[in-house]
């Protein structure tokens, strides 16, 4: 007998499910991509038992997928990169609350949804990078890369990347809409190309001399720093200075990598035990070790790599602030004629 399309996926989600319950496992939908997390997966099953299944995808497709699925999804959590990105299932209502005490106490209030519905586990700060001889006062400040004296040297990416979202989202939240298009007027202004690439074509621009001055992620660059080489970066790294913005002032804009539990996980039990082992000292160091990022609990060790960046100030505005001003953001792009 035919099934509908929609039918068979729900018999689908059904045995998945019903599977997932009798083997202890936990369901992850997960849009990081990195190597190296295949170490938290497999010292958190050596540890408790509980087999992982991974479905990982785009953050868009997964929370789609989320949706469309329904009470009837075998996704238990769901983890993405930026916090823009998880407020988007959030507001979708496709997360539940967490009751931990664990995770209350080791993931600071600034990286974790007001009620709890998801938590970050590791954060990369937005920082200006510069070509140390062409650029002898580099700004401090995000408001600075709008200032005339850097007409023609910005290399940024482009306004429809969550990156760009989300730190105009934090200006927004911080200063107001009124200082946000300024901000963004200004810099479009001081653009050297149009705003193309990924963080790493921003960091190579400073080397190409295309740009002067760029943004990007913390660790996009000190993955350079380390091995193996990233090429065409890495043999001129030494060229390229960096300033953590807005020390004096709100501190630096960052963002994180976040997971939340669904809100039909049929496995919430051993969902919950996965958040809280990724808030353990062994996990967070991972996150540093494997892929250049900060830590989420204070106190927790760095890679060399990291902290050869040194010490700054963060800017401890609640990251669902980058969600809630997102829509205002892509607006203030739109209007100032970002590409």
């Amino acid at each position: 007998m035919h099934r509908p399309a929609t039918a068979l996926a729900a018999l689908l989600a059904l045995a998945l499910t019903t599977a997932a319950e009798a083997q202890g496992v936990v369901n992850l939908y997960s849009s990081r991509h990195y190597d190296t997390d295949e170490r938290l997966y497999s010292d958190f099953t050596d540890a408790t038992g509980i087999e992982i299944n991974r479905i990982e995808g785009n953050a868009d497709e997964l929370i789609a997928r989320m949706e469309a699925e329904g009470a009837n999804s075998p996704a238990d959590l769901l983890i993405t990169v930026d916090a823009g990105r998880i407020w988007r299932a959030e507001q979708k209502g496709l997360l539940q609350p967490v009751d931990s005490a664990v995770l209350e106490a080791r993931i600071p209030a600034a990286l974790r949804q007001p009620d709890n519905l998801w938590f970050g586990f590791s954060s990369r700060a937005r920082m200006i990078f510069f070509a140390k001889d062409r650029v002898p006062n580099p700004p401090q400040t995000y408001a600075e890369l709008a200032d005339p004296a850097y007409r023609g040297k910005v290399c940024v990416r482009s306004a429809t990347n969550i990156y760009s979202l989300s730190l105009l989202a934090a200006i927004i939240a911080n200063e107001g809409e009124d200082a946000a298009r300024a901000w963004a007027e200004g810099v479009k202004a001081n653009l050297a190309r149009d705003p193309q690439g990924g963080d790493t074509d921003q960091l190579k621009g400073l080397i190409s001399g295309e740009c002067d001055i760029a943004l990007a992620n913390s660790y996009y660059f000190a993955r350079a720093l380390r091995q193996p080489p990233v090429e065409g970066l890495s043999e001129n790294i030494a060229s390229i200075g960096w300033v953590f913005p807005n020390q004096d002032t709100t501190g630096t804009h960052i963002n994180i990598s976040g997971a939340g539990v669904a809100r039909y996980a049929p496995n919430r039990e051993n969902a919950v035990r996965f958040l809280e082992y990724l808030a353990s000292d062994q996990a967070q160091s991972y996150f540093s070790a494997g892929n250049d990022e900060f830590p989420a609990v204070e106190g927790a060790p760095l890679s060399p790599s990291v902290a050869a960046l040194g010490p700054f100030r963060a800017d401890e505005l609640n990251l669902d602030a980058l969600g809630e001003n997102q829509a205002a953001a892509e607006r203030i792009y739109n209007e100032t004629g970002w590409k």
